[in-house]
């Protein structure tokens, strides 16, 4: 395509938060082209940066480095040929179906009588006709979502961005909440010009987007950009949908590393401190014990979502941690047990638990939280001074996020304790201080 026919450009955008030794980086250097007719889908791991984008882009937020450009033009303050869609509903309680979407042509300015018309045409393009005086506690989660979308097309944007719109949604009301929209999208009843979609699911991207484009986090950053090439509608049993979904499972499970590039170093040493992947343990015992039972020689991950009836952030979050404890490796979007991670799945509960305290023992985290425990008074100490210390790697928000599964993890394997009373984490042999 020509450049007349570029909508948005970004070029070296990064994000930064905090300053000197408490400075992360949370977009780094994203550089990013979508054009007029593209449908594109931003996908990647929960805190990999996609909805920092799309705010940097709808110019909801100022990037910390790097430029945004709309039509060639540098983007200054709010972008007024965008509109965004949230994940979460965000409509005003108070107001009708009618009324929350005429609030985005009031705030342009449009006059009263114009304002109604058009909102009402918008309700009855999405499917809502008749329900236009009908308050959010009256409608469905995906009607409330369609009023989200109506109000967001009602200012006509070239650009129309979605926040994960569907992940809030029950499994039927997204799937057809997704077709309707690639209705409108395809039939051209829109006026939108482009779409950009953040989302974690990979199956959503491949079945709705023109184009992926693919990002890691820490920092967050992009890793892949390439055209889904298949017409619509799009089969997802067919082999061809299929290959693209394994593609971009083996893009962002990439493969395994030596053990000292996978476990990283621990807080105030030199290098990458590695985030744990938050992760409940029963289900990562779940995903080891079906992969040893029913694919003895490796399994395909994208398969895994469907056998498993899990999302695909969920999974890649359960794999990250079976490779990262070295029960899994990975390579070309497949995971195979090691022999420890066999020995793990067939092993009793008690024994499960020594397997999986002897790993952790072994994390970079978890050596500096129990060193830091043995050279406290009483081997114990307060979660907020361990929640400080661990800013100093990670900004607050995911500090706290990184603590709690570290105590999760610690619990089970008998190696951490915690008093929720006095907020104490402790070594598991040592008894808290009443």
């Amino acid at each position: 395509m020509s450049n007349d026919s570029v909508l948005l450009e970004l070029k070296n955008v990064s994000q930064l938060y905090g300053s000197g030794e408490k400075r992360f980086v949370a977009v780094d250097k994203v550089n990013l082209t979508v054009r007029e007719g593209e449908y594109v889908a931003l996908l990647g791991p929960s805190g990999c940066g996609k909805s920092t984008l799309l705010r940097i882009i709808t110019g909801l937020q100022k990037a910390s480095e790097g430029d945004v450009f709309y039509r060639g033009q540098r983007l200054m303050g709010v972008n007024p040929y965008a509109s965004i869609v949230f994940q979460t509903f965000a409509l005003f309680p108070w107001l009708t179906v009618q009324e929350n979407v005429e609030l985005a042509l009031k705030a342009r300015g449009v006059e009263a009588d114009n304002r109604r018309r058009l909102a009402i045409d918008l309700i009855d393009r999405v499917g809502l006709d008749g329900f236009e005086n009908a308050y959010p506690r009256e409608l469905s989660g995906g009607m409330r979502q369609k009023v989200g979308f109506a109000r967001a097309m009602a200012v006509e944007p070239e650009l129309l961005c979605l926040d994960e719109p569907f992940s809030a949604l029950d499994v039927l009301s997204a799937e057809s909440l997704r077709g309707e929209l690639l209705e409108l999208w395809l039939s051209g009843n829109i006026p939108t010009r482009a779409i950009l979609m953040v989302s974690h699911n990979i199956e959503e991207a491949v079945f709705m987007a023109d184009r992926l484009v693919v990002m890691d986090k820490n920092p967050g950053r992009v890793v892949a950009d390439f055209e889904v090439n298949l017409p619509h509608p799009r089969q997802r049993k067919s082999p061809e949908f299929q290959a693209l979904v394994d593609r971009t499972y083996g893009i962002l499970a990439g493969q395994t590393m030596t053990e000292a590039e996978e476990l990283g170093s621990a807080p105030g040493e030199p290098g990458t401190t590695r985030a744990l992947p938050e992760i409940s343990i029963s289900d990562l015992t779940g995903m080891l014990e079906h992969i040893f039972e029913n694919h003895k020689d490796g399994a395909d991950i994208y398969r895994l979502a469907e056998e498993l009836s899990i999302d695909s952030d969920t999974l890649l979050r359960l794999t990250e941690a079976a490779e990262l404890l070295r029960f899994a490796t990975i390579q070309k979007g497949d995971i195979t047990l090691t022999v420890l991670g066999e020995t793990f799945a067939e092993a009793s509960i008690l024994a499960r638990k020594e397997i999986f305290a002897t790993r952790i023992r072994r994390l970079p985290i978890f050596r500096w939280i129990i060193n830091m425990l043995r050279s406290a008074e009483n081997q114990q100490l307060k979660w907020n001074v361990i929640q400080t210390a661990l800013e100093l790697e990670f900004p607050p928000e995911e500090a706290e996020k990184q603590l709690e599964t570290v105590v999760n993890w610690g619990r089970y394997a008998e190696v951490l304790g915690y008093d929720d009373k006095s907020e104490t984490i402790y070594l598991e042999s040592t008894p808290v201080a009443v």
